[in-house]
């Protein structure tokens, strides 16, 4: 059973009526033809080889904790991500979250089941969004993203968690800044499964995700695997 809440009817519609009316373009250049070009997807920089076990960044040979993630309490297991967060996927995640084209978070699901295993959890859930930015754009573009997975892994997708309002957004603020910001943000709904995988759009500092995945904790979750689509690499 997915315990969400519904996109604002005239938002969502007008996106997903745009998704068919409008001539596509390519997210990234705005060249006609798909929603992603060849030349486009060809310079998504994908996450392979080694990498911190912990956190996913990748790493000169494979470690448990790198130097972005040791000495930090960190609430997930693991987080592992499809793209590096270059400029070609922020233009990318930025057209898929303001425009809430269905094509690209289909598209985002493709390209992220590809280059991420499939996690060992039983159930997926996803960071809530912000309500304000929710009732702006229409859609939540994680929820999005861990429905298109769950279609791929053949996992269940559960709303667990909430978001307090009113909560000022990350970007621009620094790491430690990040941490305080979303402390105490999330809840759960009730009881989590003991094993959770969290999908996000994006992996920044790992605050939210952190945050999230605390939330999970504390309502039974055992095991938390956090999936985004992109991942900042610093």
């Amino acid at each position: 059973m997915l315990r969400s809440a519904a996109y604002p009817p005239a938002v969502g519609a007008a996106a997903d009526l745009l998704d068919f009316v409008v001539p596509r373009r390519c997210a990234v250049c705005g060249e006609p033809g798909d929603a992603l070009c060849l030349h486009c997807r060809t310079a998504l920089c994908p996450i392979a080889g080694p990498r911190c076990h912990r956190c996913g960044a990748p790493t000169a040979w494979p470690v448990e904790r790198c130097r972005e993630c040791a000495g930090r309490r960190i609430a997930f297991a693991t987080a592992r991500a499809a793209v590096v967060y270059d400029d070609t996927a922020k233009r990318l995640v930025a057209a898929w979250k303001e425009r809430g084209l269905r094509t690209l978070a289909t598209l985002a699901g493709e390209l992220l089941s590809d280059v991420v295993p499939r996690p060992r959890a039983y159930t997926l859930t996803f960071v809530p969004a912000d309500e304000d930015r929710w009732l702006e754009r229409g859609h939540n573009p994680a929820r999005r993203l861990a429905l298109e997975l769950g279609a791929r892994w053949q996992l269940p997708v559960v709303s667990l968690l909430t978001r307090e309002p009113g909560v000022r957004p990350q970007r621009g603020l620094r790491l430690s800044e990040r941490r305080r910001n979303v402390r105490g943000v999330f809840r759960a709904t009730g009881p989590s499964p003991g094993s959770v995988a969290l999908v996000d759009d994006v992996y920044t500092s790992g605050a939210t995700v952190s945050a999230a995945s605390s939330a999970l904790r504390r309502a039974g979750a055992r095991h938390v695997e956090v999936v985004t689509f992109a991942r900042a690499v610093r």
